[in-house]
């Protein structure tokens, strides 16, 4: 008859098997993983799968089948200590890996290879001998007068596994120590508790909740270094962009204060200024790593457009729907590309009719939208917005440094409205 703890150990199993086939599935799925994160994990949740049928398949053999069933008995309680015990050593590989560690000579990783040679050794010695545990006739379990020595290899294990995390703690990230320590100490509370409680598995179901609190960690650390990279290379291509100011540009705009030096000196001298300020802007805004204040953005965007007029004087109008703007921060190089990106798709030809660019900024309980709208020629159908590298570069920059948002729409007759979010 089934009493209420093997109840509780198959409920416990089951616990267990679930939560290490979740963690299977996400290892095998999850994007932005190093690939020897992945390989770890998908190995790791592979032994504790095949730990928890292991201990399933031998407690339902013990509980409702019969004496001729001993031998499945017997091989499902060799395979679930085996299975378990491997954990150990590929955690010491994984804890010398994460800390940029060469293993094949390390001495905590010879140690545990040696420490699991051992009970591998021990292993395959109960299957000859009673001493340590042995299975009646009747297919019921018991535990021999050595029973206490397989338990030491797997017990050091677990304190060469700590030592070898202590040692190495200055090489792991905080968030790496903390996952590998949660790994180790609940399996290790759960003994405990089992020694206590005698009769209850506790162990398979705490190694399979530590497990995916380690994968969680682990995930975690991942994506925080993914979203850094991304955020890097974000800083890197806007500070390129800054760089690669078009070299027409210069000239041509050096040529009209040239030509405004006879014709109109005040204007030369105007115009000279706004090109030396979105000069200054564009250069400050090499060294700027963070948010900066939309009134600076601004200003540098109104001394480009000043340049652009002066240029392309009766052809190019401007409208501000705003006349305080209000105080919020964002990255640098936001509104300038994008009012560029509009005269640049334009092209100003002297065919066309005049560009008019609108600037708007309306505020919420939410956040501050600003919105630039023109009447050029609008995007293709078929352009992809990711073609648009200085638009892409805006958007990923907005996600990384202020949570905000880029949309862009186009109608075939042509204006383009480009809406930047900013929440607060």
């Amino acid at each position: 008859m089934t009493d209420w703890i093997d109840i509780i150990n198959i409920i416990t199993v089951v616990s267990g098997l679930t939560i290490v086939l979740v963690g299977l599935l996400f290892s095998f799925f999850i994007q932005n993983l190093q690939k020897y994160d992945r390989i770890f994990f998908i190995t790791l949740f592979f032994l504790l799968t095949a730990y928890c049928i292991s201990d399933m398949t031998s407690q339902l053999s013990l509980i409702y089948l019969g004496p001729e069933y001993t031998i499945l008995s017997k091989a499902a309680v060799f395979c679930e200590s085996l299975f378990s015990s491997v954990c150990m050593p590929l955690l010491t590989l994984y804890i010398l890996t994460c800390a940029g560690k060469e293993y094949k000579r390390n001495p905590y990783f010879i140690s545990a290879l040696s420490i699991w040679i051992l009970y591998f050794i021990l292993l395959c010695y109960t299957q000859f001998s009673e001493s340590i545990y042995y299975f009646s006739p009747d297919n019921d379990y018991h535990r021999g007068p050595l029973y206490p020595l397989l338990l030491t290899p797997p017990v050091l294990l677990m304190i060469n596994n700590l030592i070898c995390l202590f040692k190495h703690k200055h090489s792991l990230s905080k968030r790496q120590f903390s996952a590998f320590l949660v790994y180790l100490l609940i399996p290790l509370i759960c003994m405990g508790v089992q020694m206590v409680w005698y009769g209850v598995l506790m162990v398979i179901f705490g190694t399979s909740l530590a497990s995916a609190y380690m994968f969680y960690f682990i995930i975690r650390e991942q994506m925080d270094i993914y979203m850094r990279q991304r955020e890097k290379i974000a800083t890197q291509r806007a500070s390129i962009m800054m760089l690669e100011m078009r070299p027409h540009f210069i000239y041509n705009t050096l040529t009209s204060i040239y030509y405004l030096c006879e014709q109109d000196s005040k204007k030369a001298q105007q115009v000279t200024l706004d090109f030396s300020t979105y000069l200054r802007k564009n250069f400050n805004a090499i060294s700027k790593n963070s948010t900066i204040p939309f009134t600076e953005e601004l200003e540098h965007t109104k001394a480009y457009l000043a340049v652009e007029m002066a240029r392309f004087e009766g052809r190019l109008f401007v409208e501000y729907g705003f006349t305080k703007p209000p105080l919020f921060r964002i990255p640098p190089l936001t509104l300038q590309p994008i009012v560029e990106n509009s005269i640049k798709h334009h092209g100003l030809d002297p065919e066309l009719e005049p560009l008019h660019i609108y600037i708007n900024i309306s505020e919420s309980p939410t956040g501050n939208t600003i919105i630039v709208e023109d009447n050029g020629l609008g995007f293709d159908a078929a352009d992809n917005f990711e073609n648009h590298s200085a638009l892409s570069n805006i958007q990923e920059r907005l996600e990384f440094m202020c949570k905000g948002t880029l949309s862009i729409s186009s109608r075939k007759e042509g204006s383009t409205k480009v809406i930047i979010f900013i929440p607060l």
